[in-house]
């Protein structure tokens, strides 16, 4: 495999990423908040709740525990509101899972792809603490022809955006391993990962882990909603970089990638032996083994694993590479119980969902420290001034930082515009035009 495009955005971001001190998240957006973890942050089988990313469509909502309750109503025998007492008295449990954003990897999408540029960190593991799904299910007790769970958290949407509302299949809400949980890493938690109460539903992407939980419906239809039926679906079936995709052809997210990703080495180190660590994490099928290519990918090594075996957590593992004085690319890829392995080319789709490509960390050899070359995050805020339209169009929701990130044609900030002015977004038909030209401009390929 040829360093092309794809590896040396990779080697951007690595360099960036493995410069930046482990508990800083990096900034994706302030408002709403997207935070992601630097690679540094791979070195954790656990990781840290002021590590781990975070991923808000909205503002992140104030909810008081004195007034928060959770509904359960739709088909059931009994509707009822459980208070967090009343969950606390249900048979609880712990269990370790991995969380990951369906877009985590989206920047390395080719052709670029707009949306929030995950690179490799909007994923974390964490101990959850919580009562099954299916024990507040049977409580209230479901009624036949039941088949789907509509979930609804505390946040508001923002302007006219739909409000957050996904679905779980009833069969996976009645899955022993799925919780709503009140805690993370034996800890309440925080506003930002969805205080009181989200949903865990592991081995699946994080879409479905809804936050600030506060209403179950039962449903006996497939929910028609924007965030069911428009967002969060991909392909059912492999398609073209950059073609377009029947509406028909495209299925819910549900089940997450076999992945992994090296945390150590950074991106330079002296010649002589050196181990290389990271994790490894997968759906509900466990990673069984993990290789390693120091030879851009000609040959594979296995690597050893180690940690604590769960089922849905991620997996460490190490590997002695004798780093020879030069630049060198280190290439990580899992497998799973399943038989699934992280591809060496981009399954690609329309939404930059489930991005697995085996990962590629570029490392200088050298007895010096090279000098310091850090991509950075975020293209710079331009100067001057803004057309009409861009302070109420584009800055009444969100702060420039989600602009900033993106790297997108007039073609793909036209269908943007178009998506954002249905959504509320304040732009003038004769605006419309100089804010596009504005935007192109500055925020392009």
């Amino acid at each position: 495999m040829s360093l092309n495009r794809r590896n040396l955005l990779l080697t951007g971001a690595a360099a960036f990423l493995s410069r930046t001190a482990p508990a800083e998240l990096i900034t994706l957006s302030p408002r709403p908040v997207d935070l992601e973890m630097p690679a540094e942050g791979f070195i954790n089988e656990i990781t840290p709740v002021d590590q781990f990313f975070v991923r808000c469509h909205t503002y992140t909502p104030e909810v008081k525990l004195a007034d928060w309750k959770l509904e359960v109503a739709g088909l059931v025998e009994r509707p009822m509101a459980f208070t967090m007492d009343d969950l606390r008295k249900l048979p609880h449990f712990e269990l370790v899972s991995v969380l990951e954003c369906a877009g985590n990897g989206r920047t390395f999408y080719e052709p670029h792809l707009p949306g929030a540029q995950w690179r490799f960190g909007s994923v974390g593991n964490a101990r959850w603490t919580g009562v099954r799904l299916r024990d507040v299910l049977g409580k209230a007790g479901l009624k036949p022809g039941a088949t789907e769970l509509l979930l609804d958290g505390a946040d508001v949407p923002v302007a006219k955006m739909p409000d957050f509302q996904r679905t779980l299949t009833l069969e996976k809400g009645m899955h022993p391993d799925t919780m709503l949980a009140w805690a993370m890493n034996g800890k309440p938690l925080t506003a930002q990962h969805g205080f009181p109460l989200r949903v865990i539903a592991p081995g699946w992407a994080g879409d479905s882990w809804v936050k600030w939980l506060q209403r179950i419906e039962v449903l006996d239809h497939e929910f028609d909603g924007f965030w069911m039926k428009t967002a969060y679906r991909h392909p059912n079936h492999p398609v073209a970089a950059g073609a377009t995709v029947d509406p028909k052809d495209m299925i819910p997210v549900t089940d997450l990638n076999v992945k992994s990703m090296i945390a150590r080495p950074g991106d330079w180190v002296k010649p002589g032996m050196v181990t290389v660590q990271g994790v490894a994490w997968s759906n509900a099928s466990p990673v069984t083994k993990v290789e390693i290519s120091s030879d851009a990918g000609k040959s594979w090594q296995p690597a050893k694993l180690g940690g604590t075996p769960t089922k849905y957590g991620f997996r460490r593992f190490t590997y002695a590479w004798k780093a020879q004085e030069g630049q060198q690319a280190l290439i990580s890829r899992a497998t799973n119980a399943a038989g699934q392995t992280q591809p060496m080319q981009q399954e690609w789709n329309p939404s930059g969902y489930l991005w697995n490509v085996a990962q590629a960390r570029p490392v200088v050899v050298s007895a010096t420290a090279p000098a310091g070359s850090a991509a950075p995050a975020l293209a710079a805020t331009p100067e001057g001034a803004t057309p009409p339209g861009y302070q109420a169009g584009c800055l009444g929701c969100h702060d420039d930082h989600m602009m900033r990130q993106q790297k997108l044609t007039r073609a793909q900030w036209d269908r943007e515009v178009t998506k954002m002015t249905g959504w509320g977004a304040e732009v003038k038909a004769e605006d419309r035009n100089a804010l596009l030209d504005y935007l192109a401009a500055h925020f392009k390929p």
